[in-house]
């Protein structure tokens, strides 16, 4: 989902690295992005023998997404956290990618490169130890207080989506819909934010950018086919018409 929420945002060239034993299946269902193996546990979880290569493919790229489908596996955990630290370029963190800095979240603090987080409430819970109720009574405050903290762009999922920069500055988004609730919804979001650093967009500017579209996509989808059983596909198969809408509002043309 990540990978094709890349593809779909404009990224020319997207690897996915997995997990050996899921790499053949991953092959056969994209098409477009390249499926590569990496390192496993006995659990089939990426382990840390993936740091090496994972970091000799990000030093070719312009982002690295991580954390989708990554698993609770404790190295798995490790490679993340060793992955924040070691990034040659910008990470958008996800999932478990989060939460592997539960009880650690100050690591963020010291990333080795440009950082975007997306948790939703839950993972902010997580990482912050405030309840749910008192991170959604302080949205905006809340996603504030920690970007700085965190010296990373920090998207609070929900609704509103929220995303707050280092500077302290924040963005409540006013597109998307209920029908977005479903899972890998977020999966989606990650590879556009991605995909739009990718493309030069320094990581706030992404990140507001691929909130904003991310809903108009779904917004499109459940105009066309009703808000309910929208699936995250239908989302990210909808980001270039949501694109090409934006682009006409800066430039309607003849």
């Amino acid at each position: 989902l990540a990978a094709r929420g890349a593809t779909r945002t404009g990224a020319g060239y997207i690897q996915a690295l997995v997990p050996e034993r899921a790499q053949g299946v991953l092959a056969i269902k994209l098409t477009e992005e390249m499926a590569i193996a990496c390192p496993e546990t006995e659990a089939g979880a990426l382990a840390l023998d993936a740091l090496a290569p994972i970091l000799a493919h990000a030093s070719r790229a312009r982002a690295l997404a991580l954390g989708s489908g990554l698993s609770r596996d404790p190295a798995a955990a490790e490679l993340a956290r060793r992955l924040v630290a070691e990034a040659p370029c910008p990470v958008v963190l996800d999932a478990d990618g989060l939460n592997a800095f539960e009880g650690r979240a100050g690591a963020l603090a010291r990333a080795g490169a440009p950082l975007v987080l997306t948790p939703h409430v839950g993972e902010m819970a997580r990482l912050t130890g405030m309840e749910p109720e008192a991170i959604e009574a302080t949205r905006i405050d809340t996603a504030r207080r920690f970007a700085v903290e965190w010296n990373a762009v920090v998207v609070l999922k929900g609704a509103p989506t929220v995303t707050a920069s280092p500077d302290g500055s924040a963005t409540v988004n006013a597109t998307g819909n209920p029908g977005m609730a479903t899972a890998g919804m977020g999966d989606v979001l990650t590879g556009a934010i991605a995909a739009l650093i990718a493309q030069g967009l320094d990581p706030h500017a992404a990140a507001r950018l691929g909130v904003y579209l991310h809903g108009a996509a779904g917004d499109l989808a459940a105009r066309e086919r009703g808000p309910i059983g929208l699936a995250a596909l239908d989302v990210a198969e909808r980001m270039p018409a949501a694109i090409r809408d934006l682009a006409r509002l800066r430039d309607p043309g003849p």
